[in-house]
């Protein structure tokens, strides 16, 4: 499968000079990146697709709101940077023009929180990765073309196969989820069609409230499609978080805080996942210690909340006038066996000498 996906989405310049435009691709078929009698410049940083005057040069080549900048076969393995794509054929990554703001990563990072939250409630794990590599590797093994997505889950990190530096199309488990952030760009052009070519069963697209200013006409909302018989399918609700739906996963992306009726919805689709594989919040090592703590509290709570009435009852039978000191010493009446209590309440003649008198034993 990888070598089928990556002979169709290889670029290819036209003769193998650098000064050539890309070969056209084979109508219906998404080899190639058209030219559109463009030609390759020479600039400082390597060959690289010649701009027209006030073009998004990124768009004649489906990365619209990308520069392409050149980085070699030799230098892509140590990249740190953020790219949308990269290929060997023509070393070329097209990465964001405008800068990488808040607004871009953190959805990214809400979905990470919010999974985490639903995974509690489902009392199994969901993995997160961020933005990693989705790898097509050559018939040498080399990297041969690279992608990069916002957010990358898998509901079943520990059925999946090991993951390495990236996730290997065609070798590696495929992600449950992956997010797109248009926010500059506009996944439809381009990475849309690889990522359904290469079988990713769930993509989600997501436009913030807070638009870039450069593209305040763009309606901000969230996107699902599921990878069906006859390629991706827009649904208002994911196939992987069973009931979520796109306005619910938008709403909660955009928050502030988490809001009563967020909460509500994560604990939903929280235990729907576990209702399918026969978990709880118990199986959830933090929520178990955590309920287990509740408990005792609440027990302790109980017992203290007993005594203090139990003595309140005893020194009222006396005459004794009692005041809030009591309960400031809670603590130390819990602790006190309760003949010893008993005792106390019966010889006192006040609730100083109370006090004085459980203190002393």
């Amino acid at each position: 499968m990888a070598e089928a996906a990556r002979d169709r989405i290889a670029p290819q310049r036209g003769s193998g000079e650098p000064d050539k435009p890309l070969a056209e691709p084979q109508p219906g078929s998404a080899r190639g990146i058209p030219s559109h009698g463009r030609r390759w410049s020479n600039q400082a940083d390597g060959w690289v697709p010649e701009a027209r005057p006030e073009e998004d040069v990124g768009a004649a080549y489906g990365f619209p709101g990308c520069r392409p900048v050149r980085i070699s076969r030799n230098e892509i393995t140590d990249f740190e940077g953020r790219f949308e794509y990269w290929d060997a054929d023509t070393e070329i990554a097209w990465q964001v023009c405008e800068p990488t703001s808040i607004y871009h990563e953190l959805p990214g990072q809400e979905l990470a929180r919010l999974t985490e939250r639903i995974a509690a409630v489902r009392g199994e794990p969901i993995k997160s990765y961020g933005t990693g590599d989705l790898l097509i590797r050559d018939d040498q093994g080399e990297k041969h073309v690279i992608m990069q997505p916002d957010q990358i889950l898998y509901l079943h990190p520990h059925k999946a196969r090991r993951l390495g530096h990236a996730i290997e199309v065609g070798h590696d488990d495929l992600p449950d989820v992956v997010l797109e952030v248009d926010l500059t760009t506009d996944v439809r052009y381009r990475k849309l069609g690889l990522y359904e070519e290469w079988g990713f069963r769930e993509l989600w697209v997501e436009t913030p409230e807070n638009r870039a200013p450069s593209r305040p006409n763009r309606k901000p909302g969230m996107t699902i499609r599921v990878h069906g018989p006859h390629g991706y399918e827009e649904t208002p609700e994911s196939w992987a978080f069973p009931s979520w739906t796109a306005d619910e996963i938008h709403a909660a992306l955009n928050e502030p805080i988490l809001s009563a009726s967020t909460v509500a919805v994560l604990r939903r689709v929280g235990r729907a996942l576990g209702e399918q594989g026969g978990t709880g919040t118990d199986d959830d090592p933090f929520m178990r210690v955590e309920r287990e703590q509740s408990r005792r509290e609440g027990i302790e709570e109980g017992v203290e909340k007993g005594r203090l009435e139990m003595l309140a009852e005893v020194l009222a039978a006396r005459d004794i006038a009692t005041s809030k000191r009591l309960e400031e010493h809670a603590g130390v009446i819990v602790a006190v066996p309760v003949p010893v209590l008993m005792r106390a309440a019966l010889a006192c003649c006040d609730e100083t000498d109370f006090l004085r008198r459980i203190a002393t034993g």
